[in-house]
């Protein structure tokens, strides 16, 4: 039986025979283990990499398991220990149970109580991760919507409206920017919230499997329905259903989803018996759905059916009051995945993250500093560790420039790079907005953004608009 591959024991012990003992018993149990020899090399090994229980011997030349626990916790390293001994005497145990060991094992000792100890720290452990997993999920709101963005919070605004009817509600915005958060957000704000909230991609799943997916199907009704399966329409009834990247459901099953959605009702793969459905719809999508209706890849009255509320999510360089708060949510959050403990983060870091467009969004966000905690060394996070976007060529990219001591000359003629851009981007809007005598639905066309964005820019910059007489 395999108990937990991601359990990472370190053996610490003088004698190589019980180091491959424990080794050996451990490691058929599943649990990845590595081992050392004394004390000093322990710490060391426990300075690079990361493990959730230490198994050390008491006596030891040099550093004794006593020290060597006292020196763990002192560092405030997020691992638990074991006192393996020889010479069990209730005083040493005390004394190690004291000190803050988690348990105490004999060596002449049944291997099974040991392990009864370690399968027990394994799941604690694991219990610990899930709590805290589900305590951040829960406090989604104090972090996620707790916006210092008035545009994010002119969104949740209108989310709060309609989230206690049974109105669809439509979601565009740029990939990563959280629609299912937000989709999460809205079942939780509702009278639905005790229903199930179901998610659909339906990008991820070829065309067969997605209509099973949605509407489930009968026993036999196609090579390989050995038994019946409801679908995901059935799954959300009385909840909430998310349909991601619905831009590109097929035509067909835009048809069969319309009609769903009209009658409340779905039929199962191999059935005619209709199944009444109680769902509130929430579908998202990054394509500019308008364009799909024109080039009919799209149905017209399904988008209708959508969106009898739409809601514009904004890209994340739109509301970068609301990085701070995200970036300390993302590196507690990476701490407890990576079992890693941050004591530090260099200033350049925040700067970076501060100053950086993130054309991925909140997704990208997440993944930079995701990076960030599984290469931070010694529970500092360094600027050094960041990823290397030199050579891009796109206003929503950061360069960074390290100037040597030959160009130290030029430093008092070099600006910030996010600077120039903003400068040349403000220039460029001036002149199109001139150009088109202040029309901004015009002037949105030609620099092909919303009519929003562009009040957005126009605002950020402080830009003439002066419409021709």
């Amino acid at each position: 039986m395999r108990y937990d591959d991601n359990f990472k024991i370190l053996v610490v012990d003088d004698e190589v025979q019980y180091q491959n003992v424990f080794r050996l018993i451990l490691e058929d149990k599943g649990y990845c283990t590595k081992t050392v020899s004394s004390g000093e090399e322990a710490l060391k090994k426990l300075g690079s990499e990361n493990f959730d229980l230490v198994l050390t011997d008491l006596m030891m030349p040099g550093m004794d398991g006593i020290e060597l626990l006292g020196r763990i916790k002192n560092l405030n390293y997020a691992v638990e220990v074991i006192i393996v001994t020889g010479y069990g005497t209730i005083e040493n145990a005390v004394k190690a149970i004291k000190q803050g060991a988690f348990s105490y094992f004999i060596k002449s000792h049944d291997p099974e109580e040991l392990l009864m100890e370690v399968d027990k720290l394994a799941r604690i452990r694991n219990l610990q991760i899930e709590n805290e997993m589900l305590r951040k999920e829960k406090s989604v709101s104090a972090f996620e919507f707790d916006s210092k963005s008035r545009r994010f919070r002119s969104v949740l605004s209108l989310i709060d409206k309609a989230a206690d009817s049974s109105a669809s509600i439509f979601l565009t915005g740029e990939s990563g920017v959280g629609k299912e958060v937000m989709a999460r957000y809205i079942h939780s704000r509702g009278s639905r919230c005790k229903g199930n909230f179901v998610a659909v991609n339906c990008q991820a799943l070829p065309e067969n499997l997605l209509e099973s997916e949605l509407f489930g199907y009968e026993k036999g009704s196609f090579t390989g329905a050995s038994e019946r399966r409801i679908g995901k329409f059935q799954e959300a009834s009385g909840g909430t259903l998310f349909l991601d990247e619905i831009g590109e459901l097929p035509v067909n099953l835009q048809a069969k989803l319309l009609r769903a959605l009209e009658t409340r009702t779905i039929e199962r793969i191999g059935s005619n018996k209709p199944i009444a459905v109680d769902i509130r719809l929430v579908s998202a999508t990054n394509k500019d759905i308008t364009d799909a209706i024109r080039n009919g890849t799209f149905r017209e009255d399904l988008f209708y059916r959508l969106n009898t509320i739409m809601v514009e999510i904004p890209p994340l360089r739109d509301r970068k009051e609301d990085i701070p708060s995200l970036a300390e949510f993302f590196f507690n959050k990476c701490q407890v995945e990576q079992k890693k403990k941050i004591t530090s983060i260099d200033s350049g870091v925040m700067d970076f993250l501060l100053s950086y467009d993130y054309p991925g969004n909140i997704r990208e966000l997440r993944n930079i500093i995701e990076r960030l905690v599984v290469l931070s060394d010694r529970g500092c996070v360094s600027e050094n560790d960041l990823p290397d976007y030199k050579g891009t060529e796109t206003a929503s990219s950061t360069a960074v420039f390290k100037t040597s001591s030959n160009n130290s000359g030029l430093q008092s003629k070099i600006i910030p790079l996010k600077h120039y851009m903003k400068s040349y981007e403000a220039d460029y809007i001036q002149r199109v907005l001139d150009s088109c005598g202040g029309n901004m639905t015009e002037a949105s066309k030609l620099l092909d953004i919303s009519r929003r964005q562009l009040f957005n820019k126009v605002t950020e910059y402080c830009l003439k608009n002066k419409k021709k007489q």
